[in-house]
């Protein structure tokens, strides 16, 4: 009876280490995948201050539905030129869950949309995401 109680306080224990492993494991990837996705916001926040003479235009701008591509979340962006000449729209598109927790982020170039025409473009994100999706549009300069 001995030997039983102490297999399965061992089985206990190392069932216990195992899973604390696995809890530190999940903490670690996470905390790296937050990192990965703060960068990745950062450097598209970098890139839409590059614009210069851009005006905000996030009103010409709307985000389609996501998918996937690959291993990749897509989603068309279009941008609607009101202005009575061709313009270059630069896109800051941000991909979000179903609870709407930040992801993602993506600049996107939409060259030379004819005056009172509209183009679209691709967004996709950096990395693979799971789950739903939701694309919006962050911010939109128009130049």
């Amino acid at each position: 009876m001995r030997r039983l109680a102490g297999i399965a306080l061992g089985l206990t224990a190392a069932t216990t280490l195992t899973l604390t492993g696995c809890d530190q494991a999940k903490e670690t990837a996470g905390d790296i995948i937050a990192s990965a996705t703060a960068a990745a916001a950062s450097a598209a926040e970098e890139k839409m201050k590059e614009v210069k003479d851009g005006v905000n235009a996030t009103g010409d701008v709307t985000a389609g539905p996501t998918s996937t591509d690959g291993d990749r979340t897509v989603a068309e962006i279009t941008a609607t030129n009101p202005k009575d000449k061709d313009a270059d729209y630069t896109v800051l598109v941000t991909f979000r869950d179903g609870e709407g927790n930040f992801l993602d982020s993506v600049v996107l170039n939409i060259d030379g949309v004819p005056a009172g025409k509209s183009k679209t473009g691709t967004a996709r994100s950096t990395r693979t995401l799971s789950g739903d999706t939701k694309a919006e549009i962050g911010q939109a300069l128009r130049h």
